[in-house]
């Protein structure tokens, strides 16, 4: 090519990347536009309804002592892991290998019960000396006191901890449930989105997390719980952590005898207290058939993440558990599952004594909240709730209460389909970005009149925290609706 060619070459192609550069700054420059627009819409639903006076809350069970490390510290890649595999109980380095190589090609959350108390100790002196650690009060129920507490809320925490530990919580939590002579330690494997563990890349920020708890599996603090619920007059009764139940080697016929006793103090609650249970990550089938007798047709709400809605929908629908599902599901087929859940629970509530009406459902995903709520039910704001829940994930996972949009993303669709069969065409509104619609399910021959809300989130592209998201968005989102 001759001097003359090669000039023409040189400007076209200083003229393709100045093109290339402009297209760029109108892309950013409206994507920036778009985000402020939403959080903007977010942020006036948020502050329309603000808590009014102090709602009482109770809270079972249990807390622990958080240690976070990035996942790459603690966990060095071998060839020796081989194939991804799950396990109920890990009591091997290899098998916990193994099973985190399992959850983390799919970007997917678990929690694991390590019977092998020895490695359990040794990982987490391993886990605190890394320069990524740093500890946190943990557990369902901590984590949901702490952030109804801040919302301004009444709290009582049933949980059984050290005085050490007591004295790092709030003093306007009334802890209830005696002293521990040691606190249980969750180890917390976190890590970003699109981080490599060998030949394996996350699709999605998230954790993997292992415990060795003595306390929190006999959800001790129980019977305290029970003595001063009637003084205390709670307006919300908040269920969880029963996930710590799990693998758990209990001796015959204990795990039902004591769900059998949150099955009575569920039973035992006059229908002025609303309950809510909040689901987790279970493994064993035997559990969860448990918790589908004895807790849920109890519960006036449910929250849950797409992890675990697809966990519940499985066992009532097919009797078996789903180990990972999609990490970024459609609007559409999270809307179908909370659908079917709500038909068979209500349905089978109508045959179980002393069983409450399901009237709220909660899914917390990456990229959007998802609420139903029965029209006229006790249950109020569903919209402004969906939208402080979206701006909970953002603030609890970047670790900041103001949203910094350079640190934000959306990953929902420009639009949504109401349904995976024949569903209508929702378009995202950023200035109204919290779309909602009226349903009617026909139930026993009942029409019953639901409001569906959707919210998207500004996902965090820089996590600080996924442990304890869902707890805090489930708080957030319960709190402007009791």
């Amino acid at each position: 090519m001759g001097k003359r060619g090669l000039k023409f070459g040189s400007f076209f192609t200083v003229i393709f990347v100045l093109i290339v550069a402009v297209l760029y700054i109108n892309y950013d420059n409206g994507l920036q536009k778009r985000l402020m627009a939403v959080l903007h819409g977010l942020e006036r639903l948020e502050r329309r309804y603000e808590v009014t006076g102090k709602p009482k809350v109770a809270i079972g069970y249990g807390i622990c002592t958080d240690v976070f490390v990035d996942a790459k510290d603690l966990l060095r890649y071998s060839l020796s892991v081989g194939t991804p595999k799950h396990f109920d109980e890990i009591n091997t380095d290899l098998e916990l290998k193994k099973s985190f190589a399992y959850y983390f090609q799919h970007g997917a959350a678990a929690e694991r019960f390590m019977g092998n108390s020895v490695l359990f100790d040794e990982l987490v002196a391993k886990a605190r000396a890394a320069s990524t650690s740093y500890s946190t009060i943990g557990g369902n129920a901590a984590v949901m006191a702490l952030r109804f507490v801040k919302e301004g809320c009444d709290v009582v925490l049933a949980a059984k901890m050290t005085r050490s530990l007591q004295q790092m919580m709030p003093g306007a939590i009334k802890i209830v449930g005696g002293e521990a002579k040691r606190d249980d330690i969750h180890l917390i494997l976190e890590y970003k989105s699109g981080d490599s563990w060998g030949p394996y890349t996350s699709a999605r920020a998230n954790r993997y997390i292992v415990h060795n708890d003595n306390n929190n599996p006999m959800i001790s603090a129980l019977e305290d719980l029970d003595k001063v619920l009637p003084d205390f007059k709670p307006d919300l009764l908040v269920i969880g952590g029963l996930q710590m139940m799990d693998s758990f080697p209990f001796e015959a016929g204990v795990r039902s005898s004591r769900l059998d006793k949150v099955h009575k103090q569920m039973i035992s609650q006059p229908k002025s207290t609303r309950i809510h249970f909040e689901m987790a990550s279970f493994v064993e089938q035997d559990l969860l058939n448990e918790l589908c007798n004895k807790v849920i047709p109890f519960a006036d709400s449910l929250g849950m993440n797409e992890q675990e809605i697809g966990n519940l929908y499985n066992s009532l629908l097919y009797g078996n558990i789903s180990l990972v599902t999609d990490s970024t599901p459609r609007v559409a087929t999270i809307l179908d599952q909370m659908r079917m859940l709500f038909k068979l629970i209500r349905s089978k509530g109508k045959t179980v004594e002393n069983s409450r009406e399901l009237t709220r459902i909660h899914v917390h995903t990456l990229a959007y909240q998802a609420i139903f709520t029965v029209k006229n039910s006790s249950w109020k704001n569903t919209v402004a709730a969906a939208a402080k829940a979206s701006l909970t994930a953002h603030r609890h996972v970047c670790g900041s209460q103001d949203v910094d949009l350079q640190k934000a993303t959306l990953i929902m669709d420009d639009s949504f389909s109401t349904s995976t069969k024949s569903g209508s065409r929702i378009r995202l509104d950023e200035n109204r970005p919290v779309s909602c619609w009226d349903e009617s399910f026909n139930i026993d021959n009942k029409f019953i009149e639901v409001q569906a809300c959707i919210a998207p989130v500004l996902v965090c592209t820089e996590a600080s925290q996924t442990a304890g998201g869902g707890d805090n968005i489930s708080s957030a989102g319960l709190v402007l609706q009791i």
